[in-house]
């Protein structure tokens, strides 16, 4: 038995790593920018920034509770999957007012998996709406100042997504009312990205060591 586990341990897990970052890559190739330089999170008092992060950046609204499916649906398909990744954080932007129905919701988060980056800021709907419209995407807020659809966000604050959709053409966000979206698309183009910036990494060591 312990020599099986060594040859698992040696053999198996890089093989399942490797499967699970080439995959996406071949697949896709890089993931395509959408949207440059989007605007960052200037909210007084909240230290939650967007450069030099990997985001996952959503807007749950005024009516928190409403949403709570989405951000459960989030959090167990994408965000327990890849939370452990340095400088990945998921990050979700509230108007003010909403500060006891986002900790019952960190509650509910909480007991699945350690959610310590997920950052909740809570900002005058004047700052949300800013943020929202520097994504340039074809998805509008509503009337709550929120929207179902998250968007992923690199380390430049670029807006990443699909440019050759076969749904919808440009695909600019991921709707969480949909578990099947979350699964078959988000969690490649996740994974695309991760992987980009581990490959540059490695790149980057790689030149220092000559």
């Amino acid at each position: 038995m312990k020599k099986v586990f060594v040859l698992v341990v040696l053999f198996v897990l890089p093989l399942v790593a490797y499967l699970f970052f080439a995959s996406g890559v071949n697949n896709f190739g890089r993931l395509p920018i959408l949207t440059e330089s989007t605007n960052e999170i200037q909210v007084l008092g909240s230290e939650v920034q967007l450069q030099d992060k990997i985001t996952i950046l959503g807007f749950l609204g005024q009516n928190v509770d409403l949403r709570q499916t989405n951000a459960l649906n989030l959090n167990q398909k994408i965000y327990k999957r890849f939370y452990e990744f340095k400088d990945f954080q998921t990050v979700m932007l509230v108007p003010k007012g909403t500060e006891k129905a986002v900790e019952n919701l960190t509650k509910e988060l909480s007991e699945l998996v350690d959610i310590s980056k997920w950052k909740f800021v809570f900002a005058e709907v004047d700052q949300i709406e800013k943020l929202f419209d520097g994504l340039g995407t074809n998805i509008t807020l509503e009337e709550d100042y929120g929207t179902p659809y998250v968007f992923i966000i690199d380390k430049n604050r670029n807006l990443r997504g699909r440019n050759n959709d076969d749904d919808e053409g440009i695909k600019y966000g991921f709707n969480t009312n949909s578990v099947a979206e979350l699964n078959n698309k988000m969690e490649d183009d996740v994974k695309i990205i991760l992987a980009e910036y581990r490959l540059a990494l490695k790149k980057n060591n790689a030149t220092r060591s000559k």
